[in-house]
């Protein structure tokens, strides 16, 4: 008899089928557009929508950067302006042969990646804040646009570049050119993010600091994604500065950049088809209201926006999202339901242990909040196999000796080491990378992603997540099938996980954790709100994890009775120090520990 998912399977990929076909459609029904257009439209305009086209391929670079990254930024305009200009002044002051065109078209996107490496480094490095990439994209147009006005005559300073001869097409010939590059990058876009690749991005928009623990470069992803991006930029800018034969200071500014991030918004950020056909309505809109009503269409412009973020604050897109809601299922179905695969143990990637070599070290460790010390004299050992419990009252530092483990950016004396290799300034990438998983308190998983897709980003620092499709297996160590099987989540791959209930996030975490094949688990109170029948699994789950597969744990734990059930080893913080550590017969039974739970403090 087939099971559940089988049974499920058709209706499960309906949604998936008819969104490829949508995309199909209308894929082909612009090409056809862009094909004949200039048979039917008039001059004025082939003129203004080859400029809206142009404008909609930035559109997209935007929404990656925000709707999929949570990256707001108004410096896209930047990357175009140097784009338009690198082109316009090859143009203007060398000549415009073959191959000075194709000189232009290099520059065109060169000078703007390399623009785009340089604003990355400076708003994604180690120690910024989500604040710095904002206020970056904010400069860099202010930048340019000065550089531009100082430029003289190889910018044209106020006045720009114009006149140059550049691509011999003619206006219909840049409709048709604009129009497929808008294609191609729309069509490339739509299915990059739904990719396992693409999912990367919305995983970081979701939750960086989980991506980051599990072993994922976040600033590098976003420094390429950024400069990347710059590049497609720039070939917007160099088909701009072709078509219309002329740049001016405005193409670089601050307030084009924002009209960008207005048009994106307003079609419906996160959707790529959304920012495209807003982008080309409002720009479209707006030049024929300029002539007609030259001195209302800002504010009719200005209205229509206040309007559409009342009564549609998800943007147009939120029109379309609801009609295939209707028509293809309901909003949230599943369209991720893989086939669940066991890796072998022969596949599994950590590097063998040697026998009687402490995995873990902890030496002289001190912790300090200023004049506030927290950890003092912390000196532990553990090995493969064992699964030490660490106890003691709130305030006792359990949490803060979690974060010296798995981020070794904390200012501590002392010297902590994981196979032997110091973590002191290793980011928490590069300390998954030596074998440390962490799984936080608080479930942390990505909420606008399936359980799969979740899976897939605990995978994805070690197997290389295919870039322009949903991989219809997945693929994880024993342990984690085993975890998603004895918690039921087996079934629900194609759950979303805001769905999820608490105790099904919290076993979803541990399987995460575990398919990063790590050697130490850190689980900071993995038990806290699951039913006793949950907590006897994830108690399971960890006797199996350390005793049969030989993996370290420490474990978080204030419920006795839990640590005294599975622990190999129990060792006891009280007021920062250690103030014993051996068996748990030792510990439960002793005189000391009760003593402080008696009288424990309180954070």
């Amino acid at each position: 008899m087939p099971d559940a998912n089988t049974l499920a399977a058709p209706a499960l990929r309906r949604p998936r089928i008819i969104r490829s076909y949508l995309l199909i459609a209308l894929a082909v029904t612009a090409l056809v557009l862009v094909v004949f257009g200039p048979s039917f439209l008039d001059r004025f305009s082939l003129n203004v929508l080859t400029r809206s086209m142009i404008y909609a391929l930035l559109a997209i670079t935007v929404d990656l950067l925000w709707g999929y990254t949570g990256i707001l930024t108004f410096g896209q305009a930047a990357f175009f302006g140097v784009g338009a200009y690198a082109s316009a002044m090859v143009l203007s002051h060398v000549g415009g042969s073959p191959a000075l065109i194709a000189l232009s078209f290099a520059l065109a996107i060169l000078v703007p990646v390399v623009l785009g490496l340089l604003v990355g480094w400076l708003s994604f490095y180690h120690g910024s804040t989500p604040l710095y990439a904002t206020v970056v994209s904010l400069v860099v147009p202010i930048v340019i646009t000065q550089i531009v006005y100082s430029g003289g005559t190889w910018t044209g300073s106020s006045s720009g570049l114009v006149g140059y001869w550049g691509l011999p097409l003619g206006l219909a010939g840049f409709f048709r050119l604009s129009g497929l590059c808008l294609v191609v990058a729309a069509v490339a876009a739509c299915i990059f993010v739904r990719s396992d690749a693409g999912k990367v991005l919305i995983a970081i928009r979701d939750n960086d600091t989980r991506c980051a623990y599990l072993g994922l470069n976040t600033q590098k992803i976003r420094i390429l994604l950024t400069a990347v991006l710059a590049g497609v930029a720039g070939l917007a800018g160099f088909l701009f500065a072709n078509a219309s034969g002329v740049v001016a200071p405005e193409n670089t500014g601050f307030v084009f950049g924002t009209e960008l991030v207005v048009w994106t918004a307003l079609g419906g950020r996160g959707t790529i088809i959304g920012p495209v056909l807003g982008t080309i309505g409002i720009d479209f809109l707006s030049a024929n209201l300029s002539g007609r009503l030259p001195f209302l269409y800002q504010l009719l412009i200005g209205s229509l926006f206040v309007l559409m973020i009342i009564f549609l604050p998800n943007g147009l897109a939120a029109i379309a999202t609801a009609a295939f809601s209707r028509f293809g299922g309901r909003s949230g179905d599943a369209l991720d339901n893989p086939k669940l695969v066991a890796l072998d143990d022969a596949e599994r990637q950590s590097a063998p242990i040697g026998a009687g070599d402490p995995l873990l070290k902890i030496e002289g460790l001190k912790k300090a909040y200023g004049s506030q010390i927290v950890l003092q004299g912390i000196d532990v050992e553990i090995r493969a196999g064992e699964l030490v419990s660490l106890v003691g009252p709130n305030g006792a530092g359990k949490t803060t000796l979690m974060r010296c483990l798995s981020d070794g950016r904390e200012d501590i004396d002392g010297r902590i080491s994981v196979s032997g290799a110091d973590i002191s300034g290793l980011v928490p990438n590069r300390i998954v990378g030596l074998g440390v998983g962490r799984k936080f308190q608080v479930a942390s998983v990505f909420d606008s992603l399936t359980v799969a897709e979740c899976l897939r980003m605990a995978r994805a620092s070690l197997d290389r997540p295919n870039w322009f499709a949903q991989s219809r297996e997945l693929a994880l160590p024993a342990p984690a099938v085993e975890i998603l099987t004895l918690t039921g989540l087996s079934g629900l791959l194609g759950q979303k996980v805001s769905l999820l209930s608490h105790g099904q996030k919290q076993a979803l975490e541990l399987a995460m954790v575990v398919a990063l094949e790590p050697r130490l688990i850190l689980l900071d109170e993995p038990t806290a709100g699951l039913t006793k029948t949950e907590r006897t699994t994830i108690g399971t789950v960890l006797q199996r994890l350390t005793g049969d597969l030989g993996l370290a744990a420490i474990l978080v734990e204030h419920d006795l009775e839990f640590v005294r059930d599975i622990s190999s080893r129990i060792v006891v913080l009280h007021q920062g120090k250690l103030v014993l550590d051996g068996s748990v017969d030792e510990v439960v039974n002793s005189q000391t520990v009760k003593e402080i739970y008696s009288g424990g403090g309180h954070d």
